[in-house]
């Protein structure tokens, strides 16, 4: 097993700090949970705070799973990267994470005030009642079941958790390392990287649409889209660098 390295340990130390005072200061949650950007509640700094923050015990299961896989995958990239690479690519997924995932609430949101709108409802006054932590019950009667669904969700939901990021360590590691061999307590036969990962996305993801999760499990909403765009994040970058790392290297 590979012994844990600096800026992994960091991360580690500051991820159960933040999840200690969020136990015993719970308000921090209204400042450091990330929420939806026309809330009163948000702030810009949620876009990089809400990836240190964990659900609320006793719900331990998330911040272990999440540090574990951090510790596992995040060692191993540090190793061969070194600290400051390693810790922007860690940052980087978890805002492309934070970034996609607003984005989708964003077009869930405004299809549903563009619907109470165009039936004479006044956008500054529906926002009105949202930060009040109010609805007009008007409003479902106007939107099919998944719309209010989605709306309400978008506005009033949170999201809390590093597993952004983690998907983007999970893919880097599959990238660099497809031929590893790893292994699932409920799965002991060892599997390659470049299989394990791309299926452990597909189970979160079937699992996340049924109200479950296995990096982040355990939340009551699941930030699926927040995954996906940890995961693309990490992808991304990982095909830029390798794409520049030839380019700087090549006969000319």
């Amino acid at each position: 097993m590979m012994n844990i390295t600096p800026t992994v340990k960091q991360l580690l130390i500051i991820n159960f700090i933040f999840f200690i005072g969020s136990q015993i200061v719970p308000v921090s949650y209204d400042f450091f949970a990330l929420y939806y950007p026309e809330s009163n509640h948000f702030r810009i700094w949620q876009l990089i705070t809400h990836m240190f923050m964990h659900a609320p015990f006793p719900n331990v299961m998330h911040i272990l799973f999440n540090m574990f896989a951090l510790y596992s995958f995040g060692s191993a990239l540090e190793h061969f990267w070194g600290g400051k690479k390693f810790l922007f690519f860690y940052i980087s997924c978890g805002l492309g994470a934070a970034l996609l995932h607003t984005g989708v609430n964003y077009y869930f949101f405004q299809e549903s005030i563009n619907t109470l709108t165009t039936h004479g409802f006044n956008k500054q006054d529906i926002l009105h009642l949202l930060n009040e932590g109010k609805i007009d019950t008007r409003w479902q009667e106007l939107l099919s079941v998944s719309d209010f669904e989605n709306f309400t969700s978008s506005y009033f939901g949170t999201v809390v958790g590093a597993s952004g990021a983690i998907y983007g360590l999970l893919v880097a590691f599959a990238y660099m390392f497809p031929n590893a061999e790893l292994a699932l307590m409920f799965i002991p036969v060892p599997i390659k990287a470049k299989y394990f990962v791309p299926g452990i996305l597909a189970i979160d993801l079937f699992l996340g649409f049924k109200g479950q999760s296995i990096f982040g499990a355990g939340s009551t909403g699941i930030a699926h889209f927040a995954h996906i765009g940890g995961a693309v994040t990490g992808f991304l970058m990982m095909w830029i660098w390798k794409k520049n790392q030839f380019s700087d290297n090549r006969w000319n």
